[in-house]
Parts: C-alpha cells; structure tokens; sequence
C-alpha cells in the first residue's frame, strides 16, 4: 500500500473515531468473506458501520483522534463496528453476539460505549436487552406511572373541594329562601310599647273629671 493511501486512511478513521462515542471491537479472524459481508449487513441495519484496518494504522489514528481506550483492544486482527448517531447499539451488540454464536470464530473483545470503556462480557449484557422500542416503552411506563399517580393526589383534593362549594353554595341558598322562625315571629308579633308616665301636674282634678262627664252626657229637651 501507498504512503498517500496510509495516510489517507488514517486521516479518514480519526475523524470517524472523533465522531463516533460508541464502537464495538472484535477479533474476526477466521471469517470467510460471505460471514464478514452478511455481518457487516446486519450491523448496517443496526446504524453501525463494520470496518476492517490494520492495527498499525488503527494504533495511529487512535493516537491521533484520543482514543487511548481503544489501544488495549487492538490485539491481533480488528474489526471496528462504528456505531453512527442514530444507531441501535442494543442491536449492534446482538449482531456480533449472534455472529460469534454461529460461527464460532468471531470473537467479541470489547467496546467503548459513551467514551467509556467496556468488556466483552458487558457487550454481550449489551445484546440480550429487549430492542430499542421495547426500551422506550418500558422507559415511557416508567415515566407514566408516577405522573399518573401524582395526577390522581392532585385531582382529588380539586374534587372534594368542588363538593364543598356546592354544598356551601346550596347550604346558604336554602338559608336565603327560609327565614329564621325567631325571627318571622319577632316579626309577625311586635313588642308593646311601653306607655309614658304622666308628668308632675298634669294630673286630671276633679272639675276637669265632672266637666268631661257633663259633656259625655247632655240633658234631653222637654216637650
């Protein structure tokens, strides 16, 4: 190979490692070609590139890009799954975990998943998770619940306080439409008023007595 072409690909798989927080690594060693162009298919599928470089230009793009987690993956023969911004890396996982089963030569050595470093064990956790829809309606559910259930401690206190302004409203429209019966007979039946003592001197005398009984009673003409 050409030093321009080396130097291309290097400067081609850096970028790719800069852009990528998740890849997945794998000694394929032994697969026939129709193995390798059926898994790299599959992991197409899953949003994820299948890359197959010499580890000395890997070693050097890896330099180049930061990645000193991947050098301790890069031990004999390498095969790099890149997984892209929208890709499944659930069913990336699976697609080299179902390779290595069938085949039995694949072999899964690990990965770096958000710029952290994972074993091949973890990859294979990785792989028997449910598929990606399924794990965002198991997140939804999970986020559901507790907001239906703060929905229901909220809606009923706006309930039971509802009942009580109807119940308030109805209790002062009756007390409006009848009267309280102490107060209709006060009322229907007013107190006496209390007379007013006569003053000192105005006291009847007895002339005014015998005047007020002659004009009560006049004499009858004679014939």
């Amino acid at each position: 190979m050409k030093k321009e072409d080396k130097e291309q690909i290097v400067s081609e798989l850096t970028e790719r490692l800069k852009a990528s927080e998740t890849l997945l690594v794998a000694d394929y060693r032994g697969l026939t070609m129709p193995q390798i162009d059926a898994l790299r298919s599959r992991l197409i599928e899953s949003g994820a590139r299948f890359t197959v470089v010499k580890n000395t230009l890997t070693r050097r793009a890896a330099e180049a890009a930061g990645a000193e987690a991947l050098l301790a993956l890069l031990e004999g023969p390498s095969a790099i799954a890149f997984l892209e911004s929208d890709g499944d890396m659930v069913a990336a996982a699976k697609a080299l975990s179902d390779s290595a089963r069938e085949t039995r030569v694949l072999a899964i050595r690990g990965g770096i998943m958000q710029g952290r470093s994972i074993s091949a064990d973890e990859v294979e956790s990785l792989a028997m998770l449910p598929p990606l829809d399924a794990l965002r309606g198991q997140v939804l559910a999970a986020v559901i619940a507790p907001v239906t259930a703060l929905l229901g401690l909220v809606t009923a206190p706006l309930q039971n306080l509802h009942g009580l302004i109807d119940a308030r409203i109805e209790q002062l429209g009756g007390a409006e439409a009848a009267p309280n019966p102490d107060e209709q007979a006060s009322e229907e039946t007013p107190e006496p008023v209390p007379e007013e003592p006569a003053a000192e001197g105005d006291e009847p005398t007895q002339a005014d007595a015998t005047a007020s009984a002659s004009e009560e009673t006049e004499p009858e003409e004679s014939e």
